[in-house]
């Protein structure tokens, strides 16, 4: 069913702000094929509040699913910013007489996340070399949130996503040597399971409020957290997709492996090893590459027409690329 969100924004304003509050501009931002973002001001009793809309478009099939609900997305992110955790303020999760569908609302956190602009940007010149601390810092207090019970997080380990993920790369019939290689090489070398904790799922630049002056302001899209390794959440922030053209800075193109690790230890984290980050590294890159190749496949069997898919397709490539240095530096 069509939503006219402009006009649901205007009636769930008394909610947002106090009676006789009201919408003064509303703009979508982003979204694709399931989820979409709208930024909007409100003005109310106590004055003028820029706000952002998260919500899906399409219903939510649990069975199919690797996304978590919106309601668990907007508790995880209280849970975590209750722990003091740098996340964005959830003001409202939206019910059925909001009408617009699976929802929630949040403060507006001032910044930029465009992963470019970070690595690259003068502006960001003399912060930029404290932000893999930061991240290593606010990734310990995410670890140390306890997710509400009744979330129901699914639990993944290692073992588990190599299964997953070589599953989805056998079912696309492709034979891609280097990704077949990949797979046999985090085979062998497994780390052990450890204590699981709630994990952000896409901890990565781009997903990173940055501020000039500060460092990181907030954690966004949460959509991918469930429970598991640690250094699940570090190798993926140190995936070379993610560095946006700065590949000598191993931790999200601005900084290197051991801030990342000093920041997550002083902030109460516990000490993990750098070869159990680069194995989660190599797989990232992995996961990354088989992604890339279901999208492609997607639009070459019809049945995604957007253009998208083949471009982002094309990145397995240099994935297999990353595999092959990372494959020869060793973990």
């Amino acid at each position: 069913m069509e939503v006219d969100v402009r006009s649901a924004l205007d009636r769930l304003a008394d909610r947002l702000a106090g009676k006789g509050a009201r919408v003064l501009q509303a703009g979508r931002l982003s979204g694709g094929a399931s989820m979409e973002t709208w930024a909007f001001e409100v003005e109310g009793p106590r004055g003028r509040d820029r706000m952002i809309l998260r919500r899906r478009t399409v219903a939510y099939d649990p069975d199919n699913a690797r996304s978590i609900p919106l309601s668990t997305e907007a508790a995880l992110i209280k849970a975590a910013r209750a722990n003091g955790a740098q996340a964005p303020p959830v003001l409202h999760v939206c019910d059925h007489e909001d009408g617009l569908g699976e929802a929630y609302v949040m403060g507006a956190v001032p910044g930029e996340t465009l992963g470019r602009k970070i690595v690259s940007d003068p502006a960001f010149d003399a912060i930029r070399p404290k932000l893999a601390r930061q991240c290593g810092e606010v990734l310990a207090k995410i670890h140390a949130t306890p997710p509400p019970p009744e979330l129901n997080l699914k639990t993944v380990d290692a073992a588990l996503e190599l299964d997953r993920y070589e599953e989805v790369y056998r079912a696309t019939g492709a034979q891609r040597p280097i990704l077949e290689l990949a797979f046999q090489y985090l085979r062998q070398r497994t780390p052990p399971p450890v204590q699981p904790v709630l994990l952000h799922g896409d901890f990565r630049n781009g997903n990173i409020m940055f501020d000039p002056e500060t460092g990181v302001a907030a954690v966004l899209d949460w959509e991918l957290a469930h429970i598991g390794d640690p250094a699940e959440d570090m190798g993926w922030i140190c995936t070379n997709s993610w560095r946006f053209g700065r590949p000598e800075k191993p931790v999200g193109g601005f900084g290197d492996y051991a801030d990342l690790l000093a920041g997550y230890e002083a902030a109460g984290g516990r000490p993990i090893p750098l070869e159990r980050v680069r194995f989660w590294q190599v797989l990232g890159s992995l996961r990354w590459g088989v992604m890339c190749l279901t999208m492609y496949v997607s639009w070459q069997t019809g049945l995604e027409k957007s253009v998208e898919r083949p471009m982002i397709g094309r990145r397995v490539s240099e994935t297999e690329a990353d595999l092959v240095v990372l494959l020869e530096q060793g973990l």
